[in-house]
């Protein structure tokens, strides 16, 4: 991995900033712009502030340094609060911070984003996806607009693996750059 030094704005020298392993738009534009045009479809009527929640959250089960640079910058450049985005990656001690329909995102983005289970069924009677957790989230989302935020969730993973495995660099991102 090839790296150099970032110096930030006050001119303190950090660790250095790896290379990316390479740029998958300029090598699949056509892969790419599909999932652009998927990420496009499943904005479109959501809560901006959810959204960012949603893909804050997958981004930080899935470890991805760049898309939680993007997603924190976005929310916050959208209202979102410092102490919510902090806070969501100990949700279930901050619940106080976040609506009942958020908490339901915030779970249903846990469960769909970390496919625990393998192949044997849950105590529940579910595969993957609990059902007790899938019912919570419908109880607070209409069917169209949940099956919008599964859609929402399935993306953000797609891009988090993207990122991950061709190690894009977090820090650069400007916020709203990709709207």
């Amino acid at each position: 991995m090839t790296t150099h030094e970032h110096t930030d704005e006050a001119g303190t020298a950090h660790a250095h900033e790896h290379t990316p392993r390479m740029n998958l738009a300029q090598q699949v534009p056509d892969i790419y712009k599909a999932v652009l045009n998927l990420e496009m479809a499943t904005r479109k009527g959501m809560d901006p502030v959810l959204l960012e929640l949603v893909k804050i959250r997958a981004s930080q089960l899935n470890h991805c340094a760049f898309c939680l640079d993007m997603h924190t910058k976005d929310a916050l450049a959208g209202g979102e609060s410092v102490q919510r985005i902090v806070q969501l990656s100990a949700w279930e001690e901050s619940r106080h911070f976040y609506t009942e329909k958020e908490i339901a995102a915030i779970e249903l983005t846990e469960a769909v984003t970390v496919l625990a289970g393998g192949t044997s069924q849950t105590k529940s009677g579910g595969g993957f996806v609990p059902d007790e957790v899938y019912e919570k989230a419908a109880k607070h989302f209409e069917e169209k607009e949940l099956a919008q935020l599964i859609a929402v969730i399935a993306t953000i993973n797609v891009w988090n693996r993207f990122a991950v495995t061709t190690r894009m660099v977090p820090g650069h991102y400007t916020p709203g750059k990709h709207r």
